[in-house]
């Protein structure tokens, strides 16, 4: 038996499910203006950069593996929801949700081609240092 503790020391990436990889890679890139990183050689995948979190977007079914869309949404950090939100309803981006002020945050939930929830997230409130 190992003694040696596991350490995770970060994440290298965060999968997002696409079931039509053209149309995802399309949106992730043009749309939502993320920088391209890298495609995974011939297969339906590649990487776009959100801050310091790399999406990897992915048709599964070309990994055996069934597709099924994020329910939960994946939260992408911008200076401003309302003006963010109109910037993708003129390209054509249907939110789910209205304006969801949590009295720390606001957001705003819509969803990508495949139909994972992605939410626009802006921090307005200090973050507390008490438990």
């Amino acid at each position: 038996m190992s003694t040696t503790a596991l350490q995770i020391t970060g994440v290298d990436f965060v999968t997002v499910p696409a079931s039509d990889f053209e149309a995802s890679f399309r949106f992730y890139g043009e749309v939502l203006g993320l920088p391209f990183v890298k495609r995974w050689g011939t297969m339906p995948a590649a990487e776009f950069q959100a801050g310091n979190l790399t999406l990897a977007i992915m048709e599964p079914t070309a990994f055996g593996q069934e597709f099924h869309a994020h329910r939960v949404p994946l939260a992408l950090q911008v200076a401003d929801v309302a003006a963010a939100r109109a910037h993708l309803e003129a390209q054509g981006v249907t939110f789910v949700t209205d304006l969801i002020d949590s009295g720390v945050c606001h957001q705003a939930i819509f969803l990508d081609p495949a139909g994972n929830a992605l939410d626009l997230h802006h921090r307005y409130a200090p973050v507390s240092t008490e438990g």
